[in-house]
């Protein structure tokens, strides 16, 4: 039996280096949720640390395939609910529902946009989905609130001067023939409590895929604002149809003008407000008028609003950009 010598034991030798170096505590990994640096743009968040020059072509992919599979999912059960219980064609010749109930339908079915952008922010992109809403990383919910309450007058006084414009060019006839009138106070309540509680979701989801997704989609390959403000606003006026030029370049305009106050505050709300209450007052005359079911659009605008729009959306975008400069409101990724 071998006996151990007396004495201290000698120490254990190091540890053998690992075939590969650890990152130090803190350091992101590829592949990781990462934020873009400090003192980005708001048009630039998606060029992170993930950032690789195929993943905004990737998250459009998924925001096209997503949204489309979500409208097919949600329009399935309906239509077949509409052909089981025999409803009447609407005007497109699809089985209706009513014109509040469809409107209803097809409100829900562009909010859907919403989580679809968020989740191609996070997966396709590596970045924190809030950074869709602003350069905080969330939607600034006080800031929002103030954008709405400042785009009541703003739309106030573009259907005024809109209707003033109409009437001054003789162009101008009011609501009550057989096929347009008051809809009575039970219809145009039940109307404006759809439209309340669902417009705000559509006009965001307008706004998440356009001055959202699109623009920095682009702005992830271009420093330029302008260069990736332009193409959103073109594919945003397309989507809506192709009605009148004046249509057109109107919403042509709004998509520039929002755009631009999207990068020069550094976020969404101020497009949000102005779209939300903009929508929620043309739905809410069509509601009034019984013309919920009509198929026209902003698409189908004459030139007296883009008249007006020239003036008075400019005029709003000039105050807000003010207001954002005289509140400090963060513009670029904080430190």
């Amino acid at each position: 039996m071998t006996i151990p010598p007396s004495g201290p034991r000698p120490a254990d030798p190091p540890p053998t280096a690992p075939p590969y170096p650890y990152p130090p505590a803190g350091a992101t990994r590829p592949g990781r949720i990462q934020p873009a640096p400090a003192g980005t743009a708001y048009h630039r968040l998606a060029r992170n640390p993930a950032y690789r020059w195929w993943r905004p072509l990737v998250g459009t992919l998924l925001v096209l395939v997503g949204g489309a599979f979500l409208m097919v999912l949600l329009a399935a059960p309906w239509l077949t609910a509409a052909e089981l219980t025999g409803q009447p064609e609407g005007p497109d010749g699809l089985p209706s529902f009513g014109p509040i109930a469809d409107t209803g339908f097809l409100l829900v079915s562009l909010a859907a946009m919403i989580p679809v952008v968020l989740l191609a922010a996070r997966w396709a992109q590596a970045r924190p989905a809030g950074t869709v809403s602003s350069v905080t990383g969330r939607l600034r919910w006080r800031w929002l609130v103030r954008c709405l309450l400042l785009a009541v007058p703003t739309v106030a006084l573009m259907m005024g001067g809109f209707i003033g414009l109409l009437a001054a060019t003789g162009e101008w006839s009011t609501p009550g023939t057989e096929e347009s009138g008051w809809v009575g106070v039970r219809t145009f309540a039940i109307s404006m409590a759809v439209l309340l509680a669902l417009v705000p979701f559509q006009a965001a989801a307008e706004e998440y895929v356009c001055r959202g997704w699109l623009l920095q989609a682009a702005g992830a390959y271009l420093r330029n604002p302008w260069i990736a403000i332009v193409p959103q606003a073109l594919i945003f006026a397309a989507a809506h149809g192709w009605g009148t030029r004046w249509g057109f370049a109107d919403l042509v305009l709004f998509g520039l003008v929002t755009g631009w106050l999207t990068v020069r505050t550094g976020g969404l709300e101020a497009a949000i407000g102005l779209h939300v209450v903009n929508n929620l007052v043309a739905l809410g005359i069509a509601a009034a008028t019984g013309e919920l079911a009509s198929e026209a659009t902003a698409a189908d605008a004459p030139w007296q609003l883009l008249a007006v729009d020239l003036v008075v959306v400019t005029a709003y975008a000039l105050v807000v950009d003010r207001l954002a400069a005289r509140r400090r409101l963060a513009v670029t990724v904080a430190a």
